[in-house]
């Protein structure tokens, strides 16, 4: 897997000494704000050994992402595909997770776009979708300013009680071609 390299960030396979700084965002309840839960430690490091198992197998997943000047871990961001039992599969979606230390400095979009560049040009997949829980506004500017576009098909996550307040979901898409004609604008 090589290193995926933009103006400001290296999205890179993760190494040991991420693990505890992940965990400590997956404890943050303004990180997880959107999520079910907090995650202990334990259930946090088999996320990101499940990563990098990914990317070893694959060459691609939820990418490790370290700021270039300091080479602080920030976060993960990248590709996966999505869980079977959701109502859009099988497709490959896009996300981020960043420590809120690092939020609103167009960290995700940057290492988003890459993503997305990686999966169009590297594994040339015609459409990438991403979703998020209808309340998270924040990750929906993302996905728009990456140029994605809101299907207006929400759906209820099929891991979530109908009636938590993080079940409805929104679906965004943007095709190969939409990439193609976002980065000549």
């Amino acid at each position: 897997m090589n290193t995926i390299e933009t103006e400001r960030l290296y999205l890179r396979q993760w190494r040991a000494s991420d693990f505890a700084p992940f965990a400590e965002m997956n404890a943050n309840p303004e990180v997880m704000e959107y999520f079910p839960k907090l995650l202990t430690t334990s259930m946090s490091n088999a996320i990101a050994k499940k990563c990098q198992s990914l990317i070893n197998d694959n060459g691609w997943g939820f990418w490790a992402v370290n700021l270039k000047e300091t080479d602080t871990f920030i976060g993960m961001v990248g590709l996966n595909n999505a869980n079977a039992d959701m109502p859009f599969s099988p497709a490959v979606e896009i996300a981020w997770r960043l420590d809120n230390d690092y939020w609103g400095q167009g960290y995700a979009t940057e290492a988003a776009r890459a993503s997305l560049d990686f999966a169009f040009v590297e594994l040339e997949i015609e459409e990438v979708v991403a979703f998020t829980a209808v309340i998270n506004k924040r990750s929906q500017l993302v996905m728009e300013r990456l140029g994605m576009t809101n299907t207006q098909k929400g759906f209820f996550h099929p891991m979530l009680d109908p009636n938590h307040r993080l079940a409805e979901h929104v679906l965004y898409k943007i095709t190969r071609q939409q990439r193609q004609d976002t980065v000549l604008t």
